[in-house]
């Protein structure tokens, strides 16, 4: 059941991505071109998920346990470090050169588009690397 639910999930937030332009690199790369012919599109897309997510943990919050899980879970780690500034500066790079985000790439593998596919493939391998970089150990680390 829960696997249904994650595709479900899925594929309502691909739909989603898709309706709202989120899938053209043209609209992100437009949103970021501040000095220039600016698109506010994606303002409205970020702002209506953090206003869906804010209803979505106060109801999901008031439950003693998830639907299909035996418990939350929530992550531990609570320290700004390195590993979290270069992956997220990483990221903003690859998004700001390729106009796709983890998200709207994996929605757009379907467009037949070569330069998406390659985007997934070095996502795919950067995630394996990352997951294989070794992380110090640190007295003050929380996790």
């Amino acid at each position: 059941m829960k696997s249904l639910v994650a595709l479900f999930a899925g594929l309502l937030f691909g739909v989603g991505l898709g309706i709202a332009g989120m899938t053209q690199p043209a609209v992100v790369l437009g949103f970021l071109d501040v000095a220039g012919a600016w698109n506010p599109r994606l303002l409205f897309v970020m702002a209506g998920a953090v206003l869906t997510t804010a209803i979505g943990y106060r109801l999901v919050w008031r439950a003693r346990k998830p639907r299909l899980e035996a418990s939350f879970e929530m992550p531990s780690a609570r320290r700004i470090d390195g590993r979290l500034l270069v992956g997220s500066a990483l990221f903003g790079i690859g998004w700001g050169i390729a106009g796709y985000c983890p998200g709207p790439a994996l929605a757009s593998l379907g467009s037949g588009i070569g330069s998406v596919w390659l985007l997934v493939a070095s996502m795919m391998l950067g995630w394996w690397l990352a997951s294989r970089w070794p992380l110090r150990s640190n007295p003050h680390s929380s996790t």
